[in-house]
């Protein structure tokens, strides 16, 4: 199942509304990413456990 990490269910003082999608690995990598070249974080170890507990399971909208 795809996971889903949403900026806007993290606290930021920039309001990003950036939302990832992807496999597991690749959503927890990209955000790692997105929070250290965007919001000013280090990415470590640290941080991307706390992605993995934040993320989500994508709904899938019916077609």
């Amino acid at each position: 199942m795809r996971k889903v990490v949403d900026c806007r269910d993290m606290p930021s003082e920039s309001g990003c509304t950036l939302t990832i999608a992807g496999e597991e690995d690749e959503v927890v990598r990209a955000a790692a990413e997105h929070a250290a070249s965007v919001h000013g974080h280090t990415d470590s170890p640290e941080l991307r456990d706390e992605i993995r507990r934040g993320l989500k399971n994508e709904e899938l909208s019916v077609r």
